[in-house]
């Protein structure tokens, strides 16, 4: 059963193994499918089935996913899912320990990455979305000056707000309201930076 909470990332294994790109785009489809198989997963990310198992099992060995319950009439295929809402890394849990610092440092980089490339891709499908969709996207900047509090409080709300639209999204579709839905990516940064 999926924990309805965040899993927090503290040790080095468990952070490499997130780092690796592929498996953070197995994470993030296994995320958005809620439920998937190899194959399935394979055919998203145009891998081969045998890598992708194996990419799995090495995130199910640092307990990110999990076997979910089979769904084929067979039992013959292994379904996935998250083992969490979601994980999160806290910089107060890599300071002392300069290894975790430096993958961190790498898995955030790998993680913007991905990012751009997902935004970059709406960008140039962007015609091809309705005008209605197109209309509720959105590229923000704002630039207030904050104190390191007031910065920690936004990005509790922020958090607060997407989590609370993602469970009753996700409550609406396990109630079978599915029509009209899609994934929808939501990317905020919130850092401090020296002009």
């Amino acid at each position: 059963m999926t924990s309805p909470e965040n899993r927090r990332i503290t040790d080095l294994g468990t952070l490499k193994a997130i780092s690796h790109p592929l498996r953070m785009r197995l994470y993030r489809a296994l995320f958005t499918a809620r439920t998937a198989t190899a194959s399935q997963l394979a055919e998203q990310v145009d891998e081969a089935v045998s890598l992708v198992s194996y990419h799995l099992r090495k995130l199910a060995d640092h307990g990110l996913i999990e076997e979910a319950g089979a769904r084929s009439t067979d039992g013959r295929e292994r379904w996935w899912q998250p083992s969490s809402y979601g994980f999160s890394i806290h910089d107060e849990d890599m300071r002392d320990a300069p290894e975790l610092v430096a993958a961190n440092t790498a898995f955030s980089r790998a993680v913007e990455e991905q990012r751009n490339g997902m935004y970059a891709r709406f960008l140039d499908e962007r015609s091809t979305w309705s005008a209605e969709w197109r209309a509720a996207s959105t590229a923000s900047e704002w630039l207030p000056r904050l104190t390191a509090p007031e910065l920690a409080a936004l990005t509790a709300e922020l958090d607060a707000v997407v989590q609370k639209y993602d469970r009753r999204a996700r409550a609406a579709e396990e109630a079978g309201d599915t029509e009209g839905r899609e994934n929808a990516a939501v990317h905020i940064h919130a850092f401090p930076y020296r002009a």
